[in-house]
């Protein structure tokens, strides 16, 4: 009896034993559980948005205005950024990645860095085209679309993976509800055969001219510097009927690529906050309760499922003086460029220092006392030599003007009129100079004239000499 309580004892034991190592496991599977579950809710970090467009788009500035980045700096090649988001309701936050390949599509090698088949699903592409050139928007969306085709090409994606990324973009416009008019998740109108048996919808046949080019990815075209709309009324000569034409041709782009279409002003912040909802709302599935928006021309949204033929044909009924028909750039036309008259600018060669104060030295020196001289090599300038004035021996004689009267400083040489007007003779401008020059020397003379003497005189200005009357 003994022996048998031990054993019974002992056997107690391990069951205990047994017990408390099954709790302290179901404990591990449990906080291993959790920690999964909290990893599938979390934002995932492999997510990623390819910017394409060409130079002066507004690409950078765009990136920037996402990011909250006040001053952007612009680099060349493919450039990579970041936008920081969060989850409020879940306190969670990733890092969406950006891609921003260079403005020419020479660089669209350089796509292989941004986007490969495991990220493919990952990724979101925004083509941007600026307002400033309306007569390229169209050119401008078609080499880029085709330049993401040909990278999508490239990939050897595998068929059947391909094909069901393109239904599911398929099944995401057909499935667009306008918000607000979403049914309630316990109607038994909601289409719930997704969550049956794990099978997916079938696919819809689409409407006509939509998804007819399907690249199996999120696209968003972006209308940039919508402010610059007022300018092209301005200067242009822009009308409604205008950028209702150039709306239509783009929305019917946007038709055919699935993409939904934003049209954004950084400089007058229209759209900007829009987008950036819009964006987390296609990547992390964030609610978005924002309809579409067609009012306002330069703060158009239309979300991808909204648009068809029939909502377009609406900017029809303003066209007055073209159709949905003509070729887009028969109608924007590229204004013609004005080159402006350049007037070409003289260079002025500066003389070096010591050879213009050596130059301005030899013509002090020859206008000093004694027969004045020409350095070899300079012309005599006009004002020192003159019709009216002859070179003698020892001074400077006014012509037809007799030595004896220049002897005397009493008696100062002042031409006539008829002189001056005299072919040959000084000019008024010469003979003004000569008066005004003997009269500063004759004011000199009544001063200090010596006792004896006479003055050699110059018209000119040369400092006047002494001689002797003897």
């Amino acid at each position: 009896m003994a022996l048998g309580g031990v054993r019974s004892a002992l056997s107690g034991l391990s069951d205990l034993r047994k017990e408390k190592a099954e709790e302290k496991e179901n404990l591990w599977k449990k906080i291993l559980g959790e920690v999964q579950s909290s990893e599938r809710n979390k934002l995932p970090s492999c997510k990623s948005v390819l910017v394409l467009g060409d130079n002066e788009s507004g690409k950078t500035t765009l990136i920037a205005k996402l990011q909250g980045n006040e001053d952007p700096k612009k680099g060349s090649g493919l450039e990579y950024a970041y936008i920081d988001v969060r989850d409020e309701y879940r306190d969670d936050h990733t890092r969406l990645s950006v891609w921003v390949l260079d403005g020419e599509p020479v660089h669209g090698e350089l796509l292989e860095y941004a986007m490969s088949p495991k990220n493919l699903e990952h990724t979101l592409v925004l083509l941007t085209v600026s307002m400033t050139t309306p007569w390229g928007i169209m050119d401008q969306l078609h080499t880029w679309a085709s330049t993401l085709q040909d990278h999508i090409d490239k990939l050897n994606l595998d068929p059947d993976y391909f094909k069901e990324r393109q239904d599911k973009m398929s099944r995401l416009w057909q499935d667009y509800v306008e918000p607000g008019d979403e049914l309630e998740a316990g109607s038994p109108m909601k289409r719930s055969s997704r969550n049956l048996d794990g099978d997916e919808d079938p696919v819809l046949p689409l409407a006509e001219n939509v998804l007819t080019r399907n690249l199996g990815l999120h696209v968003i075209v972006v209308v940039t510097k919508t402010d610059y709309m007022s300018t092209l009324e301005k200067d242009f000569d822009y009308k409604e009927e205008h950028f209702d034409f150039i709306q239509q041709s783009i929305r019917k782009f946007c038709l055919q690529y699935g993409a939904a279409l934003f049209y954004t002003s950084v400089k007058e912040d229209k759209n900007c906050d829009l987008l950036y909802k819009y964006l987390v709302h296609k990547i992390y599935n964030f609610p978005f309760r924002t309809p579409a928006l067609v009012v306002e021309k330069d703060a158009v949204f239309i979300p991808a499922g909204w648009d068809n033929e029939k909502k377009i044909a609406i900017l029809y009924e303003n066209m007055h003086t073209m159709t949905p028909e003509d070729y887009y750039t028969d109608v924007i036309v590229r204004p013609p460029v004005v080159r402006k008259a350049m007037t070409r600018e003289i260079e002025v060669q500066v003389e070096e220092e010591q050879a213009f104060l050596a130059r301005h030295l030899a013509q002090l020196q020859a206008g000093g006392t004694g027969a004045p001289h020409t350095p070899q090599g300079r012309q005599e300038s006009p004002l020192r030599q003159s019709p009216a004035v002859q070179k003698t021996s020892d001074r400077r004689v006014a012509t037809g003007v007799p030595a004896n009267q220049m002897g005397s400083p009493k008696k100062m040489w002042r031409p006539s009129s008829a002189e001056m007007n005299k072919p040959g003779g000084p000019g008024p401008s010469e003979g003004v100079l000569a008066n005004f020059f003997n009269s500063l020397l004759s004011k000199k003379t009544a001063i200090n004239s010596p006792p004896t003497g006479g003055i050699k005189t110059n018209v000119y200005g040369e400092e006047p000499t002494w001689t002797s009357l003897h």
